[in-house]
């Protein structure tokens, strides 16, 4: 496999073809947008923005980078890749997108993974996250991936350009994706199972609710079809104080947990957790341009 560069960006504010020039992408509309020093670009006009800092907080995104390098959800970053490589083999030129990449651990495990794969096959590889904060790590990671400050809802790339898109419990734009996706294109959705960290919820909540994934009707209705769902299911083997803070931060349930719930799974000096997830592969209607 080789890894080449994504040519399929496209201006945040009018939709025309971004091109490269001189540390700068540009529009044939005169707008611009700079290459950081770190290696990423960002793409989110501040009229595509909610909050003056949208996405994780640079706490939130170290914690999880912390986390994630652990290894202790490295059984679900090799099913992905193991199920990206599945869905572009006969491709002879493909581009990956994780959209809410984060600080990039996934769409990183999955680029290493194909790498080592003797396919003839060109890939380009996006990972996109609303968080600057998020994208600054992420860039840290692999230098070959391009790396953007964008969001779900509007990805700043071309029509019908994508071949899979990747979102790990991430937010689900299923008419941001569709605008993006090539016909017969893949969305691959990891998703929490009703159990996911079940031990660390009971804790900090003082009623669990128990939400299966959302029903696919509701992705169909959009013209995706579902073509596979496979769940996973393990447990993590106990894991230590800093780890368990940091799984905390990471999430959004630090901020939706009582004072008491948080200060509870805190003081915890050992847990042993539940990893309960579904990968479920949608694919866009090929009749749909």
């Amino acid at each position: 496999m080789k890894i080449i560069k994504a040519d399929n960006l496209s201006c945040p504010i009018d939709g025309e073809r971004l091109v490269s020039q001189n540390r700068q992408l540009v529009c044939v509309k005169g707008h611009s947008f700079d290459l950081a020093r770190q290696g990423y670009v960002n793409l989110l006009p501040v009229q595509h923005k909610r909050t003056k800092h949208p996405g994780d907080s640079k706490e939130m995104v170290l914690a999880r980078s912390r986390f994630l390098n652990s290894g202790i959800y490295a059984v679900v970053a090799d099913k992905l890749a193991a199920l990206s490589y599945s869905h572009l083999e006969g491709k002879a030129i493909s581009c990956v997108l994780d959209a809410g990449c984060g600080e990039g651990y996934y769409l990183d495990y999955v680029l290493n993974y194909l790498k080592n794969k003797d396919d003839a096959v060109d890939v380009s590889f996006l990972g996109l996250d609303i968080s600057k904060q998020a994208i600054i790590e992420a860039a840290k990671r692999n230098k070959q991936i391009s790396w953007l400050v964008g969001t779900n809802r509007q990805p700043p790339l071309e029509p019908n350009s994508v071949d899979i898109i990747l979102c790990v419990f991430g937010f689900q734009s299923f008419e941001g994706f569709n605008k993006i996706l090539k016909p017969g294109g893949k969305i691959i959705l990891v998703e929490p199972g009703s159990e996911h960290l079940i031990e660390l919820r009971e804790i900090i909540y003082s009623t669990v609710k128990r939400t299966p994934v959302q029903n696919p009707g509701k992705f169909e209705s959009l013209g995706f079809l579902l073509r596979e769902s496979q769940p996973l299911q393990l447990k993590t083997g106990l894991i230590n104080n800093k780890l368990i803070n940091d799984l905390l931060l990471m999430t959004p349930h630090f901020y939706r947990a009582s004072k008491e719930g948080r200060q509870a799974a805190m003081q915890l000096q050992t847990l042993d957790l539940s990893i309960d997830v579904v990968f479920r592969v949608f694919e866009k209607n090929k009749s749909i341009e």
